[in-house]
Parts: structure tokens; C-alpha cells; sequence
């Protein structure tokens, strides 16, 4: 390997410019995001490794979800994309993208806590796309928490109805009209197994992610359909200036990482195509820790 192939993971994208943000507010926006975070847009190259199959990501506007949504692009997927009506700049830009790959898209401004909202998706999924090969539970929400005193109930259970029963009703509608061979990716966390005192409601929903990963494997493997997730550490996203954290909190994202910064989305999407591909033909009920080093 020369050095013209290699380079130094911890100099990749690193930038000692993250600003203190403010709390921006749910949900976050791309363009009030700063530095932009690289989905992928110049950097990610296709092989055709997903070619002709059909994809539908949740909260994939913006994010880890936009550079899913490139990377599967640029592998030959077709896309159908689920995000809130908030997000409609993201979304548009983000099937700009799938479009300029010369793949089809469809998008669908839902938000998944609505009753119904899971059979609409996927019906129309099935209807726009003409089927279902890949489903990738990616949508999430967390705000940082001041204390169990404080909490508020009510936004514990926006937390969990967004990370999980969202996730368990979309895979209800979808693994009917899944063939061998298909495969459902759910987005994990580091948090699942280092949780942070301020996020314990997300990191429990993580962790049960983790557990309904490994428990629909054992179900769907006998039918010929692969279930796994990604566990991202601090990757810099929309999301984190939208949380809630202490100024100095943000500015210091990720350095506590071996790597000593946070990653970015498109640093993610390889293990995404990975488990859709048929190279991980015998993976099944695996979580891939994509951390920066962070124990998993």
C-alpha cells in the first residue's frame, strides 16, 4: 500500500472550527448546520453493488440517511425516501442527488408517529418503486435531558415512538413483501452499550434497537432475509447542533473518540452497502460499531 492510497484517519476531515452552536431546534436543518457535513457528494464512487434493487430509508433527508441514500444511488438502488414535512429542503435536495445518479426516487414528508403512517409508506413504497429489497430504519429524534427529575414524559415517549415503534411498524408492513435475499439495516448507537447520562432515553432505545436487530434475525433468517444494524459513534449531523447540548459541548463533538474527532456521514455509508450487498450474504444479526475507535 502507498501513501498516495492512504491516509491518516485521524487528519481525514478534521477541523478545529466547530462553533459553541446554540440549541438550533428540532428538527435539524442542513443549511443551518455548520461546517456542512459531507454526505458523500464529491467523494462517494459506485460499483453497481446494489443494481436494480429497491430502497426505502426513513429520516433519509439529511445526515447519515443522505449519505445512505447517495451511496445506494450511486450502487444501482432505486429510493424511497421518509422524512418530516419540515425537512422538505433536505429531502429535495437529497432526490436531486438520487436523481443525478440516474436513479428513481420517491418521497414522502410523514411523520412515522402517525397512526397509519407505516401501511402508507410501504404501500406507496411498493406502488412508486414496483417492490422492496432493502428497508433501513434510520429515523430518530433525542433531545439532552437536564436529569430524571426534570424529564418530561411526554418527550420520552416521542423518543421511543420515533426509535422504535416507528421501526417495529414500517418492518411489520414490509417483511410480507420481502423476498430471500432482502434485507432490513436498522441505525444502532454507540450509546446502546456507553450511554450518556443527558441522552438515557435515546440510549435506550438504542440498545432495544440492538435487540430487535438480533431478535429479527433468528426470526426472518429461515425465510432468507438478513437483518443487522450500524452503530454510529459521534458523527456530525444536523442533529447534534438540534439536541440540545451545552455550547462547549458541541464545539468539543468527537474528540473524545480514539480518533480524536467526530465522523462524518459519508464515512458511514460503506457499511450500509455492505450489509445490502450480496458480499455479506452470510451476515445476519451483526452490528457494525462505526465509532472512531469509541468501545462498542
Amino acid at each position: 500500500m502507498t501513501t498516495e492510497t492512504t491516509q491518516d484517519p485521524r487528519d481525514k476531515y478534521k477541523n478545529d472550527d466547530y462553533p459553541a452552536h446554540e440549541d438550533l431546534g428540532q428538527p435539524g436543518l442542513t443549511d443551518e448546520t455548520s461546517p456542512s457535513p459531507d454526505h458523500g457528494e464529491e467523494s462517494y464512487v459506485g460499483h453497481g453493488r446494489l443494481e436494480g434493487k429497491k430502497t426505502l430509508i426513513t429520516g433519509g433527508d439529511s445526515g447519515i440517511g443522505r449519505a445512505v441514500a447517495i451511496a445506494f444511488a450511486r450502487e444501482g438502488s432505486d429510493l424511497a425516501i421518509v422524512y418530516l414535512p419540515e425537512e422538505e429542503e433536505d429531502a429535495q435536495a437529497t432526490a436531486e442527488l438520487v436523481r443525478e445518479a440516474g436513479r428513481k426516487v420517491a418521497i414522502y414528508p410523514q411523520d412515522l408517529r402517525e397512526a397509519g403512517a407505516a401501511e402508507r409508506i410501504v404501500s406507496s413504497t411498493l406502488e412508486d418503486l414496483g417492490g422492496l429489497d432493502v428497508v433501513i430504519l434510520n429515523a430518530a429524534y433525542q433531545k439532552a435531558r437536564e436529569g430524571i427529575a426534570e424529564v418530561d414524559i411526554d418527550e420520552v415517549k416521542k423518543v421511543f415512538d420515533t426509535n422504535l415503534v416507528s421501526h417495529i411498524a414500517i418492518a411489520r408492513e414490509a417483511v410480507p413483501h420481502l423476498q430471500p435475499g432482502s434485507s432490513i439495516i436498522t441505525t444502532s448507537s454507540v450509546q446502546a452499550e456507553n450511554p450518556s447520562a443527558a441522552l438515557f432515553d435515546y440510549a435506550m432505545t438504542k440498545a432495544a434497537q440492538k435487540a430487535f436487530t438480533e431478535a429479527l434475525a433468528q426470526e426472518l433468517g429461515p425465510k432468507g432475509i438478513r437483518v443487522n444494524a450500524v452503530a454510529p459513534g459521534p458523527i456530525w449531523t444536523p442533529l447534534i447542533p438540534a439536541t440540545g447540548f451545552p455550547e462547549d459541548k458541541v464545539k468539543e463533538f468527537g474528540t473524545d473518540t480514539p480518533l480524536e474527532r467526530p465522523g462524518q456521514p459519508a464515512e458511514l455509508a460503506g457499511a450500509y452497502v455492505y450489509l445490502a450487498s450480496e458480499e455479506a450474504s452470510y451476515t445476519s444479526g451483526a452490528v457494525i460499531p462505526v465509532t472512531g475507535g469509541k468501545p462498542f
